[in-house]
């Protein structure tokens, strides 16, 4: 939802501050055994593409340790045995306060896939680490919270 405030500019001259208000955002780097990831692609209106990324989404009011656990599941079918932070970022600080939490899974296990009515086209990849990396470095991987996932992922494992 975009809105505006009013606010005191550095000169100290009133205007007007325009913004998008959401929720936070979680993105998940599930790993198997294999150190496989799972991705999910899906059709973005504003980008008039499909649009390959991360399971993750909307926090919803919850706690992100709890948003990712929900979106994965409800992405991918994947429940996490273990889930630690990776980190936090600010994907568009100028326009809106929302923030992506990061997240690692391991230990998955099958659970039941929910996808919502707007992910009905939503597909399932598996890749290898080092496969969603060049795909970060190549453009095919272009979703912010996706790429810095996946940047600490690489990072995490060295």
């Amino acid at each position: 939802m975009a809105a505006e405030y009013p606010k005191r500019r550095p000169d100290g001259r009133a205007g007007t501050y325009e913004y998008v208000s959401v929720d936070d955002a979680v993105r998940v780097v599930a790993l198997d055994d294999q150190q496989r990831l799972v991705l999910v692609e899906d059709d973005f209106h504003l980008q008039r593409r499909r649009v390959l990324h991360l399971p993750g989404g909307n926090c919803d009011g919850q706690e992100p340790r709890e948003a990712a656990l929900r979106e994965l599941e409800e992405e991918t079918g994947l429940i996490a045995g273990d889930l630690r932070p990776l980190g936090v970022i600010d994907p568009l600080p100028s326009i809106t306060s929302a923030r992506i939490f990061l997240f690692t899974a391991t230990s998955l296990r099958t659970g039941r896939t929910r996808r919502d009515a707007t992910e009905a086209g939503m597909t399932q990849h598996w890749r290898l680490l080092q496969d969603a990396l060049a795909a970060v470095r190549n453009g095919e991987i272009t979703e912010a919270g996706s790429v810095a996932a996946l940047l600490l992922s690489e990072r995490a494992s060295t």
